[in-house]
């Protein structure tokens, strides 16, 4: 999957693995699972019976794996995929082999797919990393071949596109063709311990797939991350000229980094109906290309309720999604009888969402319907990920209005954040709908005095996100310039209104590094300074206050930091 900085990160922790070995418990034999056939008629057999990957990606604890495995083969899925594969494992083998379930059995190697996800490696040089993972991956395999819950050994994941985040041009050539070969001789020494199970690689594009070719023909089958793509993926097999199937590892409905903006400029999220169209198109691209696509692990029986999670989980908090019932429908499970998720239509702000004023109370209308009839339930979430990056939604207090309407008040903080309504029926499901608010600080009566006025500081950042952040920003009426100081304390601002000037309320939009305690100082000289206002308890966000007075020079004076960082201001207003 390519994650953006908001994607659903994968961690190079997840597939941190130890290198002493526990006992292997005992257990039953394991399948021998064999890709058979030949050009354009493949088929993946356990145990000489025809096997079609109908799979999700596994999110839980392997700890877990007892308490969700029972539902996930309700679904109809035979098989789950991991990224990691370690001294952790056990509990989730031994619960998917009870369960009658397999596992695509993942090993990780940086960088992965994302910026910076386990750091970047020298596959031309960096001996002692490739000797690690050359020892490392097998050791494994002997561990766990004989489980009767192992599916196949998957090397790697989006890792030849990853390198474009370490490499480029010609290094970056080099780099993925010693990257595959190394893919290629830790499926030698996997096949040499485990002759039964196949050996795969996932990337996230069939782009991937030249340098496998090339460099890897000890891989049984190739292995693709494609979403909003997945159709595409058949013609790039035919027009690549390849000799081995494939497993689709991870697939669904479009992901943040495939679909278009919407007028805050964020990405559009599809609405769960859109979700679960994606989930049951992408199956159907897939036995779609018979005899060579030999099934998917679609993405993601997860739990986490962020911001990836409600992107693509099946059940954030153990709540069913829409999309849950699409997948449980195109595995061929019985859906005629479950009871399914309230349907929650685009959500409306009213007064816009281009101007939610900051702090104060906003109405969103979820238009919902429940399909069996079942009482309805909201809860209203706002999550900041594209002002922060933070993944974590907040909870905030609502009041339903009737009608699918819920007022709330509205993120102290501007910017562009993200709205969310869930609705629930009471019987472990939930539908959600989110929008994008862009978050304004409030009018204020009258004019901004210091509005391109000269201002100057104590520090300034000349570089960092969004820098230089000198302190014209703070005057410059754009809410997504910034003034940044150094990180100490104490620092000031200060605006020159040309003359002395009555002004008679102060508004101060804080990005994040806010101050907690600061001073509104005023000076007709800009040498001698009277305090006019205080603050020992601040926040950031808004700050607005009546404060009266005449001066030529208005500053602001930070003595105590609300984070380890310097003062961050998005604009000083001054009002007359």
């Amino acid at each position: 999957m390519r994650r953006s900085t908001t994607a659903l990160a994968v961690t190079a922790a997840l597939a941190a693995a130890a290198f002493a070995l526990p006992a292997p418990a005992a257990q039953a034999a394991g399948s021998v699972v064999k890709v058979t056939g030949g050009q354009s008629n493949w088929q993946l057999t356990v145990d000489g019976s025809p096997y079609t990957v109908k799979g999700l990606t596994w999110g839980p604890s392997p700890t877990d794996a007892a308490k969700y495995l029972p539902d996930v083969k309700s679904m109809g899925v035979n098989t789950i995929r991991t990224w990691g594969t370690d001294a952790s494992s056990a509990p989730l083998f031994d619960a998917a082999a009870a369960n009658g379930i397999k596992v695509v059995a993942g090993f990780w190697l940086q960088p992965g797919g994302g910026p910076g996800s386990g750091g970047c490696v020298d596959y031309l040089t960096d001996t002692d990393y490739k000797n690690d993972m050359l020892a490392e991956f097998p050791k494994w395999v002997e561990t766990y071949k004989d489980n009767p819950g192992v599916l196949m050994w998957n090397v790697g994941n989006e890792s030849v596109l990853g390198l474009q985040n370490c490499y480029s041009g010609d290094a970056l050539e080099q780099q993925r063709d010693a990257y595959t070969t190394l893919v290629n001789d830790i499926a030698k020494k996997i096949h040499a311990v485990d002759p039964n199970h196949p050996v795969t690689s996932t990337d996230a594009w069939t782009g991937a797939w030249p340098y496998y070719k090339k460099n890897a023909p000890d891989l049984d089958l190739y292995a693709v991350n494609a979403y909003q793509d997945v159709c595409g993926v058949k013609k790039a097999w035919e027009d690549g000229g390849y000799d081995k199937p494939y497993i689709i590892t991870e697939t669904g409905p479009a992901g943040e980094w495939e679909v278009p903006d919407d007028a805050n400029g964020v990405p559009r999220e599809p609405t769960d109906e859109e979700k679960a169209a994606g989930y049951t198109r992408a199956w159907d691209c897939v036995t779609g290309h018979q005899g060579v696509a030999l099934g998917a692990t679609m993405f993601h029986y997860g739990t986490e309720y962020d911001f990836g999670g409600i992107w693509f989980n099946l059940l954030p908090a153990d709540e069913k999604r829409l999309a849950y019932y699409s997948v449980k429908k195109a595995y061929g499970a019985d859906t005629s009888r479950d009871n399914t998720p309230p349907v929650v239509g685009e959500l409306s702000i009213d007064g816009g969402a281009s101007a939610v004023p900051a702090g104060k109370e906003t109405t969103v209308t979820a238009p919902t319907e429940d399909p069996d009839g079942d009482a309805v339930t909201y809860e209203v979430q706002v999550g900041s990920k594209y002002i922060d990056d933070a993944s974590a939604l907040r909870t905030v207090p609502a009041t339903d209005l009737g009608g699918g309407k819920l007022r709330f008040t509205a993120p102290d903080r501007t910017g562009v954040w993200k709205i969310y309504v869930k609705a629930k029926d009471g019987k472990g499901n939930v539908g959600v709908a989110t929008t994008s608010a862009k978050v304004v600080a409030p009018p204020v009566d009258g004019t901004d005095l210091a509005r391109g006025k000269t201002a100057t500081a104590s520090s300034f950042q000349p570089t960092g996100t969004g820098c230089p952040c000198g302190p014209e920003n703070a005057v410059d009426g754009d809410a997504g310039s910034r003034w940044a100081s150094d990180w100490s304390d104490p620092q000031w601002i200060q605006v020159d209104l040309g003359e002395r000037t009555a002004f008679r309320h102060i508004q101060l939009d804080w990005e994040s590094a806010y101050a907690k305690a600061y001073t509104i100082q005023v000076s007709d000289d800009g040498q001698s300074w009277r305090t006019v206002h205080e603050v020992t308890d601040g926040n950031g966000g808004i700050d607005d206050f009546d404060v009266s007075d005449s001066a030529r020079y208005v500053r602001l004076h930070g003595t105590a930091r609300g984070t380890g960082y310097g003062y961050s201001l998005h604009e000083f207003g001054i009002y007359g």
